[in-house]
């Protein structure tokens, strides 16, 4: 596989061969969805926590005896059905994390290579060398190589 070299001006320096097991990989959708949704997962923090019946502090007295008030029969008032009561089936910690093989996440990472290779997609530049570090030469360089939105 060949790939266009770029001096920092946006001419053409010449063309560079690169591997075919890093730039030649055909695209697998499937695996960079995987890939993808497991490292999304993973930044999950999954802190989220409410409190139970079980855990809202006090209720441990019958609120109004079983019979003859013409109401509903209630053993708590930290029921989930009460106001202030504890909340039914609410969500508690868990870890969001998982495992991606070592493996999976090269091809993954070659396979986005190659797929951006094959659309031209990829900037190579023979030389960076900057006169100063200045924003306004970087963002004309980045112009003049049609990087970015800029």
């Amino acid at each position: 596989v060949k790939l266009h070299v770029k001096n920092i001006s946006g001419g053409v320096a010449g063309e560079i061969d690169v591997r075919n097991d890093v730039f030649g990989v055909p695209e697998n959708p499937a695996l960079l969805h995987q890939v993808a949704v497991a490292q999304l997962a993973n930044k999950r923090q999954g802190t989220v926590k409410t409190k139970t019946r079980a855990e809202v502090s006090g209720g441990g007295a019958k609120p109004r005896p079983q019979k003859h008030t013409g109401r509903a029969r209630a053993g708590s008032i930290r029921s989930p059905i009460w106001v202030g009561g504890g909340r039914a089936f609410g969500p508690s910690p868990r870890s969001y994390r998982q495992r991606t093989p070592k493996k999976m996440r090269r091809l993954a990472i070659v396979s986005v290579l190659s797929d951006k290779a094959r659309q031209g997609s990829l900037v190579v530049v023979d030389k960076l060398d900057l006169t100063d570090s200045k924003t306004r030469s970087i963002k004309s360089m980045l112009r003049a190589l049609e990087i970015g939105s800029s």
